[in-house]
């Protein structure tokens, strides 16, 4: 068995995620070299936006959040949090000069070590588990928002059991959701409504149980209705296995949301799944990891590794040649190959950075299989 978790873009840390890229996307906008690393905190009646910023634009940082809070859904006061009573408070700085010398020269913005992952199990070379559990989170968004179930609220969440066997997934075995709700609707109301439009939609029947049935958890207390930031804190950056694989492969720490593509972080995150991604789409493994580790200032990867699982076509040694020979690791040229100096990241924010289709304005390009005719030259 193999469970992965997904939020809904009400969720507290998917606010404080998607203000801090709102903000990185509207300094992009003026200043495409712009240096940014936004960190949000939301709460009960409060934003609070501290960080780096050193750019030429000149962001309304209250407008930019309100606004992302009332896109999202909290524009009522009954749900203990609204665009129109919040305040924000801000505690922006410069990049400090230290980190800019080195990165000016094309270094990395950072020290670290980030992770790709893919795998065949999907048609988006997703796990199984995390890709039903978005499916299920972006659902409760879309009922919400079209009025299929009007006493829905933002906040919510979805967790996916699947029981595999010797690495090919079987069946989903459990659900647990949990959705903020209006309080005049029932128990009974919302569990039916919930695996009606919500859950049953989005199970694959090939992955339907075939015997003992599908357990669900719906609401498991019996009740949802205080939650968004008035139920819980958010701050950006802590749904960082949401935002990558479910917990399947490995994760370096670093979070991606509110900076700009100077930090290793993001970029060399989206390149690690480019590379493992087209590893797995030209045949030369069913499953892939991809680790890459840089120094600070300097601009070339220290060191670079691929993990086949014992599914490659040829040793991981030489993969690792291959991948070097096709791929251009240095920070810019990650910047430039994949297009990363555009304001293409709120969208990001939530329902997962990875396994989503690549858009005509450059979001999601590191999702591109366009390197397969490269690496079967160089193998």
């Amino acid at each position: 068995m193999f469970t992965s978790e997904s939020v809904t873009e009400g969720h507290p840390d998917k606010i404080a995620d998607q203000i801090s890229d709102a903000v990185l996307d509207a300094i992009l906008t003026e200043d495409e070299d712009a240096r940014v690393a936004c960190e949000t905190l939301v709460s009960t009646g409060l934003i609070v936006l501290a960080g780096e910023i050193t750019t030429s634009a000149h962001p309304d940082f209250g407008a930019i959040a309100r606004e992302t809070v009332r896109e999202i859904g909290y524009d009522d006061e009954h749900f203990g949090f609204s665009h129109r009573s919040c305040a924000v408070l801000t505690s922006i700085g410069r990049q400090s000069g230290d980190i800019s010398r080195g990165v000016g020269r094309g270094g990395a913005g950072d020290q670290g070590m980030m992770f790709g992952y893919a795998t065949n199990e999907t048609e988006g070379m997703m796990p199984v588990p995390i890709a039903i559990a978005h499916a299920l989170t972006r659902r409760l968004a879309k009922v919400r928002r079209e009025g299929t179930l009007p006493w829905l609220r933002p906040d919510g969440k979805a967790q996916v059991t699947v029981e595999y066997d010797e690495g090919t997934p079987l069946c989903v075995r459990t659900v647990v959701l949990s959705a903020q709700h209006d309080p005049s609707v029932g128990k009974e109301e919302l569990e039916s409504a919930i695996k009606e439009h919500v859950i049953h939609p989005e199970i694959p029947e090939a992955l339907m149980p075939k015997r003992k049935g599908l357990h669900y958890h719906i609401n498991p207390t019996g009740r949802f209705v205080t939650g968004g930031p008035h139920g819980d804190a958010g701050v950006t950056g802590r749904k960082i296995i949401v935002d990558t694989y479910g917990g399947l492969g490995s994760h370096g720490g670093g979070a991606f949301s509110g900076k700009d593509p100077t930090k290793v972080d993001r970029s060399a995150s989206y390149a690690a799944r480019w590379v493992a991604k087209n590893l797995v789409a030209s045949g030369l493994a069913r499953e892939v990891e991809i680790q890459v580790a840089y120094a600070i200032g300097v601009s070339r990867p220290v060191s670079v590794m691929v993990n086949s699982y014992g599914t490659g076509a040829m040793p991981d040694e030489d993969m690792v040649r291959v991948v070097r020979k096709v791929f251009d690791l240095r920070p810019s040229a990650i910047i430039d190959a994949l297009g990363l100096r555009r304001p293409i990241y709120r969208q990001t924010a939530s329902y997962g950075h990875f396994g989503r289709k690549p858009r005509k304005d450059g979001a999601f390009s590191w999702e591109r299989t366009d390197r397969i005719k490269d690496l079967l030259s160089a193998v």
